[in-house]
């Protein structure tokens, strides 16, 4: 397994001293400058890939909302680590996909061939405030999106014409540094959607964090089932690896940790999802579905949050090295080849967070390597 670290860009929980929007604008510089620190020691330790997501209107949870400009300037300070789109949303409403395949080729021009490319639909809220429907309408517009970009990466001239995409014949720049392409990935939340993300030939971001790591392993062996399907993979070439995300604290003292506020940045973090998730991406359901997409909601947003539920099913991964290698292995049974370490949560003070970040990349990526891949990550990048 690799490690990779995962970005939302959240400020630290307000209200803050200052008024508005002094003090939205101060946690949110100060969550970049943190954020930019951090993925410098991680390039210099080994992590494989960094992601950073396209969130929109997520007050107090993520101020990335243009995950091109974020990693164009990661681009620039670090030399090694991956650069992950962690996604690109791309039905039309919200970028012209012409824009998408412009922008994430000059993102991996600049890194010299370091991009991940991975996309998804959104949620309720977001696509109607750009006019995208709410509905399984979407997925098309998706699919025609990313059909879209292939294309404009891969003619000289291109032209589209359809009921949601008019597009007149231009040439398309710049290119993409990796040939044909960056490796492509789908968000998936359902084992539904995981088996379609492996049928079509695309890697898989797990990002359903409320589920035992058991549950990720039914989900996992679904996505190998399509994989095993696919005839024809969307992009030019097959991406068969599967990333999953978890919040990640690495500490020497589980009990200093404790004292800084580990379990209450746990909480909190658990707490903002499920409001985000009523409020945004399950708002549509009737409260029967609402129950059974997210069977902990209701406790979790009145802040009875069973932390040791978490801890002991290993849907969290908080310990000393050695307890985080023994948690982060049963990822790797259950098929992950990325785990996507979610570090900046809460209010965790910044130099603790490098902590963590410097005891993986110490301690636990190199126990990790002894291990070796099921892929061969030196050939995999090879002349890209």
């Amino acid at each position: 397994m690799k490690l990779d670290l995962m970005y939302e860009f959240q400020p630290k929980p307000g209200p803050y001293a200052e008024p508005f929007p002094e003090g939205q604008k101060n946690a949110e510089r100060q969550a970049y400058a943190d954020a930019f620190e951090q993925v410098k020691l991680a390039d210099r330790l080994g992590f494989q890939t960094v992601w950073a997501v396209e969130h929109h209107f997520r007050e107090g949870r993520s101020a990335c909302a243009s995950n091109e400009t974020v990693l164009g300037a990661l681009s620039q300070i670090t030399e090694n680590i991956r650069l992950g789109f962690g996604v690109v949303l791309l039905p039309s409403g919200f970028q012209h996909p012409v824009r998408v395949a412009e922008k994430v080729a000059t993102v991996d021009l600049l890194s010299g061939g370091r991009v991940e490319w991975g996309s998804g639909r959104s949620t309720p809220n977001e696509q109607l405030a750009f006019g995208v429907p709410a509905d399984d309408r979407s997925r098309d517009m998706w699919r025609e999106a990313f059909e879209f970009v292939i294309e404009a990466w891969s003619k000289e001239r291109m032209a589209w014409k359809s009921e949601t995409i008019d597009f007149p014949e231009r040439f398309i720049t710049p290119r993409p540094h990796q040939s044909p392409h960056p490796p492509a990935w789908l968000a998936a939340a359902s084992e539904t959607s995981a088996y379609n993300a492996g049928k079509l030939g695309l890697g898989l971001l797990s990002f359903a964090l409320m589920q035992p790591v058991e549950k990720m392993a039914e989900a996992i062996r679904t996505y190998r089932r399509g994989q095993a399907d696919c005839e024809r993979p969307l992009p030019r070439f097959k991406n068969d690896r599967v990333g999953a995300y978890t919040l990640v604290h690495c500490t020497d003292d589980p009990e200093e940790a404790e004292r800084y506020g580990i379990w209450e940045s746990v909480k909190w973090w658990y707490q903002n999802l499920a409001e985000f998730t009523l409020e945004w991406e399950l708002a549509h359901l009737p409260e029967e579905e609402k129950r059974k997409a997210f069977p902990l909601l209701e406790p979790t947003i009145r802040g009875d949050i069973d932390i040791a539920r978490y801890t002991g099913q290993d849907m969290i991964i908080v310990g000393t090295p050695e307890e985080c290698l023994r948690k982060i292995l049963r990822y790797e049974e259950a098929g992950v080849d990325q785990l996507l370490c979610y570090s900046q949560f809460g209010a965790l003070p910044h130099e603790k967070v490098m902590r963590s970040i410097e005891l993986l990349g110490t301690e636990v990526i190199p126990e990790l390597e002894k291990r070796g891949h099921r892929l061969d990550y030196g050939a995999l990048f090879e002349g890209s």
